[in-house]
């Protein structure tokens, strides 16, 4: 019947603990994987979103300082120095050995009515007419242009930066082409992963630098730069089968490139998705290791239940045990009482034979000395028997601390005494060592014999016989040690963690209840003070006792 109970009980137990325990675990991992979800998208943006920013700034400060070179050039420069063949030929070799990055391919003078007078670069351009070229209004009606990338007539994408300049009759264009490689290589600085894209589109969605993957340069993209608007926007593209694909877009050139980067989740994330993996794995290690030690703790929860359950029966049986250990110290001391009033009258007989003897008529008795050995020996053991039953009933009292004046020395010595025989017996020799005088403290002296006989009672037990029980006191400033050590095989230190546990007893059945030294570490630390011991297996065992000096209240 009581197994039945007790697996119910264990079932219980375990369910209860696992959904108390395992449930906020799932809900916490729940939270955390839908947080990591929501800082995985946001910092994916945010550094796309960084990445188009500053690489679109990068461009147009590419931009700025070439048109601002070719400016400086037409402000120092007259046109009739540059519209010289030679000349203009010097000043581009020039620029090209100062500044070997430029990255400028060629320089061209041309005037009002688009012919080119002068052309320094790699192709056959001098003489061409640009009257026809889109470009070249747009240089004349702004001052100065950046063109979109376009064939023209070296039928090769490129970009050409034009600065118009003026003269005493009329006006004329200084044109420069940018080297597209170095401006391709620019844009692709930030192509990020094996996945991630950059390339820079016009406002129609036509591509300005070559991509990584699908298009080409002057091809049509799929992106449309009328879902970006002003600034930096960065956009979520979720195609069904496939993964999700974050597109930044950054304005440049006065709005009108679109700078763009995009990048596949995951790709450069990758210790993300590590750590949203790790989290799943600690999370399910965690629980199958909250499930094997919730099993452990209520199997042994449980089964310290049965052993409780048995030790009841044995714990009754100790306390009926008790009770007659109480009556029996009620007996012992009527005992004593009984004893006492015979014993008083043998003392108070023996006293009136000895005034007997100090008459005249008796000093002269021939048999004078042995009767006045006879009442000395009858005094002495009626003292002897006094002091006996005087201890009876101070171990007989069972009582809250009642405070009376102390010796602790004189406590040692009724204690002793009423357990030399018992010592002699066992062939054990007390030997004392006390400390004179020590204080008169207020304590409670019944207690304090019962903790010192059971002291001395537990060394003579432990020793068995042929041995010796060494006591000593001290006076420490205001602390009196009291030190019980015998020469017995000593306490392992398994047992001496234990030691001081009701009911524990290390005697063989029936020789102990196991509580003599709880009720002792009771006492002692009602009194104010405490009780240790220091033992090693084979060396013997010493007790402490150490209390504090109370001063008696004065009567």
């Amino acid at each position: 019947m009581k197994q039945a109970l007790y697996k119910k009980l264990r079932l219980k137990l375990i369910s209860i603990t696992l959904v108390v325990s395992i449930g906020p675990l799932i809900l916490l991992g729940s939270a955390i994987y839908f947080q990591f979800v929501k800082l995985y998208k946001e910092r994916i943006k945010d550094q796309i979103s960084h990445l188009a920013r500053s690489q679109s700034n990068a461009v147009d400060v590419f931009l700025k300082e070439r048109t601002t070179i070719l400016g400086m050039i037409v402000e120092t420069q007259s046109f009739e120095s540059l519209k010289v063949q030679e000349n203009l030929t010097r000043l581009f070799q020039q620029i090209n050995q100062r500044a070997e990055g430029l990255g400028l391919v060629d320089l061209g003078v041309i005037d009002s009515q688009g012919n080119q007078l002068a052309y320094a670069g790699p192709y056959k351009l001098k003489d061409l007419n640009y009257f026809q070229q889109p470009w070249f209004d747009e240089v004349l009606r702004r001052g100065k242009y950046v063109s979109n990338v376009f064939m023209g007539f070296r039928q090769v994408p490129h970009v050409i930066i034009a600065i118009k300049g003026s003269c005493a009759t009329d006006c004329w264009i200084l044109r420069a082409t940018i080297d597209s490689d170095i401006f391709n290589r620019l844009v692709r600085n930030v192509q990020v992963g094996t996945a991630g894209d950059a390339y820079i589109v016009s406002r129609d969605g036509i591509f300005q630098t070559h991509p990584r993957f699908e298009g080409a340069i002057l091809g049509p993209s799929e992106i449309d730069p009328r879902q970006f608007g002003q600034g930096t926007m960065v956009l979520e593209q979720k195609h069904a089968g496939s993964d999700t694909r974050y597109v930044g877009g950054s304005w440049l050139k006065d709005g009108e490139w679109l700078l763009v980067i995009s990048q596949i989740a995951g790709q450069e994330a990758g210790w993300l998705s590590r750590v949203r993996d790790t989290e799943i794995l600690i999370i399910s290690g965690g629980c199958m290791i909250i499930f094997i030690v919730i099993v452990l703790i209520s199997n042994t929860l449980v089964r310290h239940l049965e052993q409780t359950d048995l030790k009841m029966s044995e714990l009754n049986a100790q306390l009926i045990q008790q009770d007659k250990l109480a009556a029996l110290g009620k007996m012992a001391a009527g005992i004593a009482h009984e004893i006492n009033n015979p014993l008083a009258v043998i003392g108070e007989k023996a006293g009136w034979m000895e005034d007997l003897l100090a008459e005249e008529e008796f000093k002269t008795s021939q048999n004078y000395n042995e009767f006045a050995a006879s009442i000395a020996k009858i005094e002495e053991h009626v003292d002897r028997a006094r002091k006996i039953t005087h201890n009876m009933l101070g171990f007989a009292r069972r009582m809250e601390p009642r405070l009376d004046d102390v010796d602790v020395n004189r406590v040692l010595e009724q204690t002793i005494d009423l357990l030399s025989n018992h010592a002699r017996i066992n062939d054990i020799d007390i030997r004392k060592h006390f400390t004179q005088p020590l204080p008169i403290i207020a304590s409670d002296q019944s207690q304090l014999q019962q903790v010192f006989m059971n002291l001395i009672n537990n060394a003579i037990d432990a020793i068995g016989s042929d041995g010796k029980i060494e006591i000593e006191t001290a006076l420490d400033k205001d602390i009196i040690t009291i030190s019980i050590q015998d020469n017995g095989p000593g306490i392992p230190e398994s047992v001496k963690k234990k030691i001081f546990d009701p009911f524990y007893t290390t005697k063989t059945t029936g020789k102990g209840t196991g509580l003599g030294l709880s009720i002792s570490y009771s006492i002692i630390e009602k009194l104010g003070g405490r009780i240790t011991v220091e033992s090693s297996q084979g060396k013997g065992a010493t007790f402490v006792v150490s209390l504090p000096v109370v001063v008696p209240e004065k009567k």
